[in-house]
């Protein structure tokens, strides 16, 4: 359907109360390209000026090279982008696994971030063997974030907690145990509707739970009957409702896209279950339809109020 020139104005008034006076809009480009000129370009021609990297000229963006965090710098200066945070890795290891050589990958995440100028990192809380959390499994983890929030906050950076599928902080009563032990200005909540929905969750109720930890939004969203993620709006997330409650309690930080609507490379070092397997190709095409999908809920929460 064609939009009438009312319509295009309503959409273009739109895009500016999302940019200046709501929040900022992000995304994790790598998941158009690998290529990291083509992703800024791709963000260019929708006037996005913020990405989350992750995937930077197939390479993962805590193995980059000095050198490379270099180039990158100059790319991300010439194409007029700024980092929202840095999309790492950080604690999505096996508790098991050896913390003393991930620490070390965590300080060189640090130093990332600094070098360009990132004042968030993106983070998780470990997966484990087993079923249940033990006490003392729970105790290793309280332990281990407490020194990355030590270093963090030695190094002027924020850790932003996501609530992946499986680690310890996945569920709304582990991700607001997290926040009332260790929340605080150097340890705060990034926020996945898409994630809850497949923990079986209740976003409103995480919601509420976490909102005065929340400083960051994934937006992203996935039908409950079997985890498979969706554009923002057509699942059980809630996206409609979170957004208008987040910008109406004050809320004007980054809004960053997650598509998750095709496969990408490096998708299957990302992911340790099979939720994102058989997926079409993903590229441009699914990262633009994700915006879209973010601009008509705002159009509604703009329109309402």
């Amino acid at each position: 359907m064609v939009m009438t020139d009312r319509q295009a104005g309503q959409r273009r008034q739109s895009q500016e109360v999302i940019r200046m006076n709501y929040a900022k809009i992000s995304g994790f480009s790598d998941e158009i390209t690998e290529n990291v000129e083509e992703q800024f370009r791709a963000l260019n021609r929708l006037g996005m000026g913020f990405f989350e990297p992750r995937g930077i000229d197939g390479k993962n963006i805590a193995d980059l090279s000095w050198e490379e965090v270099t180039e990158l710098k100059k790319k991300m200066d010439a194409f007029g982008i700024k980092a929202s945070s840095i999309g790492s890795p950080i604690g999505k290891v096996k508790l098991e696994s050896d913390f003393g050589e991930h620490f070390e990958l965590f300080k060189r995440v640090v130093e990332t971030a600094c070098r360009l100028e990132a004042e968030y990192i993106r983070m998780f809380s470990f997966y484990h063997e087993g079923g249940s959390w033990t006490r003392e499994e729970r105790g290793e983890v309280l332990e281990r974030l407490g020194r990355m929030i030590r270093y963090a906050e030695e190094h002027g950076v924020v850790l932003l907690h996501e609530n992946e599928k499986d680690i310890y902080g996945d569920t709304v009563e582990r991700c607001s145990d997290l926040m009332e032990e260790l929340g605080g200005r150097h340890f705060r909540a990034v926020f996945d509707p898409a994630n809850f929905v497949q923990c079986g969750q209740n976003t409103r109720e995480a919601y509420e739970r976490l909102k005065g930890h929340i400083a960051y939004m994934h937006i992203k969203d996935a039908l409950a009957a079997d985890g498979r993620v969706v554009p923002a709006g057509a699942g059980d997330g809630e996206l409609e409702w979170l957004l208008r409650s987040l910008l109406k309690g004050g809320y004007r930080g980054f809004l960053s896209l997650e598509p998750h609507l095709g496969s990408f490379a490096g998708l299957e070092n990302l992911e340790l279950d099979d939720k994102m397997k058989g997926l079409p190709r993903g590229g441009e095409g699914t990262f633009v339809l994700a915006y879209r999908a973010l601009e008509e809920i705002m159009d509604r929460v703009w329109q309402a109020d």
